[in-house]
């Protein structure tokens, strides 16, 4: 069982400690924050009042297992910077609990009719996550983004309130 708590400035330690290097880092964060991931650019993101950041608990052993935010937009709410960081718990149904908690935040605080994320196109096991969830893709929003000699497709995914609470 998962639980999203508030991420605050005294977390940043341990997520800065998670994020090894610049793909790591594009991978979770987009291309905004820029390698090595440092306190100030976390300050940034808790500052923003569109924003709002958590940290991950896994409740049965009662540690910090990852983090994950929510931006406001002005139709909807970007689900980002999602990281399950120990890969031994990816695979285990830690990403479906994580995005339905929340979908059920931003759709209850945040006066939205739809969530949206990107993905990266070659994030297979993210992508079916998401799908598991309900999102589908948005032919109409796609980026690229190029890391060393690589050039990685964004791929847009949304969900509606009215499909996220048939789910639920």
């Amino acid at each position: 069982m998962i639980e999203l708590q508030f991420f605050t400035i005294q977390d940043a330690p341990m997520l800065i400690s998670q994020v090894k290097d610049a793909k790591m880092l594009l991978q979770f964060a987009g291309p905004k924050y820029h390698f090595p991931l440092t306190e100030i650019q976390l300050e940034k993101d808790l500052s923003d009042r569109g924003r709002t950041l958590f940290k991950i608990i896994d409740q049965t052993h009662q540690n910090t297992i990852g983090h994950a935010q929510i931006f406001l937009k002005e139709e909807t709410f970007l689900l980002g910077r999602i990281l399950i960081w120990d890969e031994n718990n990816r695979g285990k149904g830690y990403g479906k609990k994580v995005m339905q908690e929340l979908l059920k935040y931003g759709f209850t605080h945040f006066d939205k009719k739809a969530a949206e994320l990107n993905v990266y196109d070659w994030n297979i096991g993210a992508i079916e996550c998401y799908k598991k969830v309900g999102f589908t893709f948005d032919p109409n929003v796609k980026s690229e983004v190029k890391i060393d000699e690589e050039t990685w497709i964004s791929l847009n995914m949304k969900i509606h309130k009215n499909t996220f609470e048939l789910q639920s």
